[in-house]
């Protein structure tokens, strides 16, 4: 693995660009002829629908893949690529904060950078940027998670200007996990929904960045604004949080109104328009539906409604349309996972009338690479040269033709595989370019004619990748449906009486063994069995129980306290030598790996508000200090120590629970 990684690495280097001037030089051959060369300027290309104009694509891949032009390690985030001419475009983050790139298209090497916040959520379950660049007239426009909207000059990444839509128009409804509408461009128009009082859409001044128009009362949400055309009347759609809305592109009137849904919502996908028809899919198995948009905007009017289905709901990637077909990714999981790769099938749909017209998968997770063959699984798609090229969110790179009749697939290999990626693919002279969250790769799909004799390459099997391990099932077999839901009381209660159980049953077993000890090490026997029964069972507790009562059970807080417990035990005792410095400390080392393991663990498993038992000691001081110190005698005295012991179980787990209160 390594020695191939260093070949490509060299290989990447060696990567003559020159030998690809000429056909820069003879135009672009992967346009047809009188094509303007626009590029793909934002994240869904030039029509802000997945469509590319360009052909020459290769029908079919070699078994080892299609040629490799560069890979390179780039950093945390979900932003894709933009290009234009030789560059490429995207935001990532490091240690070092959050940047957008300027790419060399065809080397990957870096032109320039420029930061312009801190890492955000590093150690987070969505850690990163979110939105993706967007090129117009000479400047790259991007979003941060935090709201600010930048405007950098494409070629020197020198800042044009730049001002913050959450803080400026009070933006902070329905985008709870971060800012992460890429901007749309049309004309001189920055167009961005935000979802404050007055602004859920907003326009600014592309050369100066100051509004234009602000408009409506909507919470925002994830889907970026969206340019249209009704009899010949420029509009522009939000897909927000609760509302369909349709404004005039340039005076920003509201002139349609459809509600969608109540109370917290999210809506991701990017909406499919062909006029008047208006298509629109939603995360939370709520299905998509084809809405009629009127041309009659005397009065706010709603659109008619079509058809509507619980079939193709889409959270994070989106479906693409292609001859009167939908392709697309049905989710059946409420929202993505982070912890394994989407439940769901991917279908083709008639746009027209909603009919299925054939689905592909099982609907359950893959556990591993070898079952590549059987899912195509949730994608970003491009359409290009009468072909589907989808990069699946386990780093896939699949070649599909569009068919009514049939799942059609050309060729399939793995690229950035080993990680799940929710960041679509982009398009640009015959180059695909994709990223996950630690590298980015650019390969080359087109006829291989076109690519120079001379032209040094890889192939996608010699990418230093490894196989994705979905063995978070096997450990939380039955996961909570949202994972962004605050645990109930009913499941805190419930979770705490098992937990107790399973302590107390813990030390009545060590009693056992402790029976069959001598004398004088029967205390010793019996705290090190409880010990480790206690430790085991809270371990394996989750995994067990969960699968036993088909309802999620959480115990792995009782590894955090018996962990803690032997540094409260630590504290009594006098150890003398030069060992005793190591001998004392090591507890309080056991504990701190335990607890970072824990909380690795729980962001693994998408656990996102189990960290507050972190905080459990600060409860269990107290009881656990003075429980240690208490040297029971006779059975009276122990039965004394024992439900002292489940106190302090009780005060380590109530501590949590004031957490979530406070904090939640």
């Amino acid at each position: 693995m390594q020695t191939a990684r260093l070949a490509f690495l060299i290989a990447s280097c060696l990567l003559p660009w020159t030998v690809l001037a000429p056909l820069a030089a003879e135009g672009n051959p992967f346009l047809p002829e009188g094509t303007p060369d626009l590029g793909w300027p934002s994240v869904r290309g030039v029509n802000h629908d997945g469509h590319s104009p360009e052909i020459n694509l290769a029908d079919s891949w070699p078994p080892e893949g299609p040629p490799v032009l560069w890979v390179r390690d780039l950093g945390q985030g979900y932003s894709a690529f933009v290009a234009k001419e030789d560059s490429v475009y995207t935001l990532a983050q490091s240690l070092q904060g959050q940047f957008v790139y300027c790419l060399d298209a065809r080397t990957g090497e870096t032109r320039w950078r420029y930061r312009y916040d801190w890492p955000y959520e590093i150690a987070g379950v969505y850690p990163g940027p979110r939105a993706t660049p967007t090129l117009a007239d000479g400047k790259v426009l991007f979003a941060s998670p935090a709201g600010l909207i930048g405007c950098l000059d494409e070629r020197t990444g020198h800042q044009v200007w730049s001002r913050n839509v959450v803080t400026d128009f009070s933006g902070d409804g329905g985008t709870g996990f971060g800012y992460s509408c890429s901007p749309t461009v049309v004309d001189d128009l920055v167009l961005l929904p935000v979802g404050g009082p007055g602004a859920s859409l907003v326009a600014l001044d592309l050369q100066t960045g100051k509004t234009v128009w602000q408009s409506g009362d909507e919470p925002g949400s994830y889907s970026p604004a969206m340019p249209i055309t009704r009899g010949g009347r420029d509009l522009v759609v939000g897909y927000l949080e609760n509302a369909l809305v349709i404004h005039d592109l340039r005076t920003g009137e509201l002139l349609s109104h459809m509600e969608l849904s109540h109370g917290y919502d999210e809506h991701s996908a990017w909406p499919i328009y062909r006029e008047p028809l208006l298509w629109i899919a939603a995360p939370f198995q709520a299905g998509s539906q084809l809405l009629e948009i009127s041309d009659d905007f005397t009065q706010t009017a709603i659109p008619k409604t079509v058809w509507r289905s619980k079939t193709l709901s889409n959270d994070v990637l989106s479906s693409v349309l292609v001859d009167g077909a939908l392709y697309g990714f049905d989710i059946f999981d409420p929202q993505a996972k982070t912890q394994r790769p989407s439940r769901g099938k991917f279908r083709c749909v008639d746009f027209l009338t909603g009919e299925e017209l054939w689905e592909q998968g099982s609907g359950k997770p893959q556990r591993s690479n070898n079952d590549i063959s059987e899912e195509l699984g949730q994608s970003g798609i491009v359409v290009a040269d009468g072909k589907l090229i989808l990069f699946n969110e386990r780093g896939e790179l699949i070649l599909l033709r569009p068919n009514r009749e049939r799942c059609d697939i050309q060729a399939r290999c793995g690229v950035l595989t080993g990680e799940l990626t929710w960041t679509p693919p982009s398009l640009h002279r015959g180059c695909i370019y994709v990223r996950n969250h630690s590298r980015a790769a650019c390969i080359y799909i087109g006829e291989s004619h076109l690519l120079p004799k001379d032209q040094t390459t890889l192939s996608a099997a010699q990418i230093p990748q490894s196989a994705y391990a979905d063995w978070s099932t096997r450990i939380v077999p039955v996961e909570p449906e949202f994972a962004f839901d605050l645990p109930s009381d009913e499941w805190l209660w419930s979770w705490y009486l098992w937990t107790l159980a399973l302590l107390g049953a813990s030390l009545v077993l060590a009693a056992i063994p402790a029976l069959f000890a001598p004398t004088d090490r029967r205390w010793f026997t019996w705290i090190i069995c409880y010990r480790t029964l206690a430790f085991l069972l809270g371990a394996g507790g989750t995994t067990w129980l969960s699968f036993w009562t088909q309802e999620f059970l959480f115990t792995w807080p009782l590894c955090l306290f018996i962990s803690f417990e032997i540094v409260l035990a630590n504290l009594r005792q006098q150890s003398t030598g030069r060992a005793a410095g190591f001998r004392d400390r090591l507890p309080l080392f056991v504990f701190v790996a335990v607890s970072l393991f824990y909380y690795w663990l729980c962001r693994r498993m998408s656990l996102v508000f189990e960290w507050a038992f972190l905080l459990g000691p600060i409860g269990a001081m107290l009881p656990g200090l003075i429980e240690w110190r208490w040297q029971p005698r006779g059975s009276i005295q122990l039965a004394g120590w024992v439900l002292l012991k489940l106190l302090t179980f009780t005060c380590f787990w109530g501590t949590a629970i004031v957490v979530f209160r406070l904090r939640y």
